[in-house]
């Protein structure tokens, strides 16, 4: 295991009604920028929970945040905060909430063009950052307590990722029952989401991280048992909030502490997303199989692990038990409603691959996955086998 340290720094409030630990978290004066979606809160009750115990604050609301936050967007809400002088964002919504508020919190004292964040990495981030919060409504990206945010800029077709200790929010609100009302396909989204999160940071190479392995098919047993209940019955407390803490620990920072990670599935599907507009979770889901099946020789050890451990496959060969581990991988995210090949999603993937090669290219992505062995000439083979 190599060195590492670990901190987590976001105080998880568990439960129903959570909602009113804002009045607590929050000071009394502060100025909170409240960044919102679509408008679901306020069908769904949590809009007038969270306003009730935001009490007297000042508060100025900005809606509008969309699935994969548009960068041009969220400056629109830079504006605002910058404008009212406000010191707090509260997030509520998913993901794309979270993150979208992670770059407006990080952008308000940013001098310069705030664009840099993303094409650094987070690097960019001198000044100071506004505190976070957040309540989420979405289990899937782990937003909720790390330090991660990945923004789109549709006016260029870009898709990029940054990370920054600051931008880890000082509290969030899981409550089970604000994702009673969320569509299927958007719960489907967040238990693949959170189910290649775990992937990422466990199909590797072995690194003797036995607690973090563990902890990985543990999460990763718990998302293929509880999919089909939570879809089934989404008003199961139990079962949707089993999805909504292993979402959490899917992507914490816990598992990825001491071990190797892989995050290719990832670059490629950012990249689908900007080109094609298809959903992230989707995108990984066209990906990963194949991604496993060109890798398979590097991640050999740990396919064979994967397969005994999170599949009960422990009887023939080698390349059996691993090709049953990328078929059972393939029919899981099948099973949820979430198709696994390009032609699904009407992209030729003999173009699609060959754009992508050259979008990493041109951007120095030359040498991604775990081993940095993944070049584009490899990533257009994944994207064509998963024609």
């Amino acid at each position: 295991m190599e060195n590492f340290t670990y901190h987590n720094p976001t105080r998880i409030h568990f439960g129903r009604g959570q909602i009113a630990k804002i009045n607590r978290e929050l000071p009394a004066n502060a100025r909170v920028l409240l960044l919102a979606g679509g408008g679901s809160i306020k069908a769904n009750g949590v809009y007038e929970q969270v306003k009730k115990n935001l009490g007297a604050r000042v508060t100025h609301e900005f809606w509008g945040v969309e699935a994969n936050p548009d960068f041009d967007t969220l400056m629109r809400a830079v504006e605002l905060a910058r404008k009212e002088t406000c010191d707090w964002v509260l997030a509520v919504g998913g993901g794309s909430v979270l993150d979208g508020a992670k770059l407006v919190a990080a952008a308000v004292h940013h001098e310069g063009d705030a664009w840099q964040i993303l094409v650094t990495h987070g690097a960019a981030i001198k000044g100071p950052v506004l505190p976070i919060g957040a309540v989420l409504t979405l289990p899937a990206t782990g937003s909720e307590a790390n330090g991660n945010s990945v923004i789109s800029r549709r006016a260029t077709k870009e898709k990029l990722a940054f990370y920054h200790p600051q931008v880890f929010p000082k509290f969030s609100v899981l409550d089970p029952e604000t994702t009673f009302s969320l569509p299927e396909r958007q719960v489907a989204n967040g238990i693949g989401d959170a189910f290649c999160h775990v992937i990422e940071q466990y199909l590797t190479f072995p690194a003797d991280g036995q607690i973090q392995d563990r902890f990985a098919e543990s999460v990763m047993r718990v998302l293929i048992d509880v999919a089909p209940r939570t879809m089934a019955n989404p008003r199961d407390y139990d079962a949707r909030a089993n999805l909504v803490w292993a979402a959490t620990w899917a992507l914490n920072g816990s598992l990825s502490a001491g071990v190797p990670g892989d995050w290719a599935t990832h670059t490629i599907g950012h990249e689908l997303t900007a080109l094609h507009g298809i959903d992230h979770a989707r995108t990984l889901a066209i990906v990963l199989p194949s991604l496993m099946q060109v890798q398979r020789e590097g991640k050999r050890a740990k396919l064979l692990q994967y397969a005994e451990r999170v599949w009960d496959i422990k009887s023939g060969g080698e390349d059996a038990r691993i090709d049953a581990a990328i078929e059972k991988t393939r029919a899981f995210y099948e099973s949820i409603g979430i198709k696994t090949r390009l032609q699904d999603y009407q992209v030729d993937a003999g173009k699609t691959a060959a754009e992508v090669a050259r979008r990493l290219e041109a951007r120095g992505e030359t040498a991604i996955g775990e081993r940095e062995d993944i070049t584009p000439a490899k990533v257009e083979e994944i994207l064509k086998l998963a024609a």
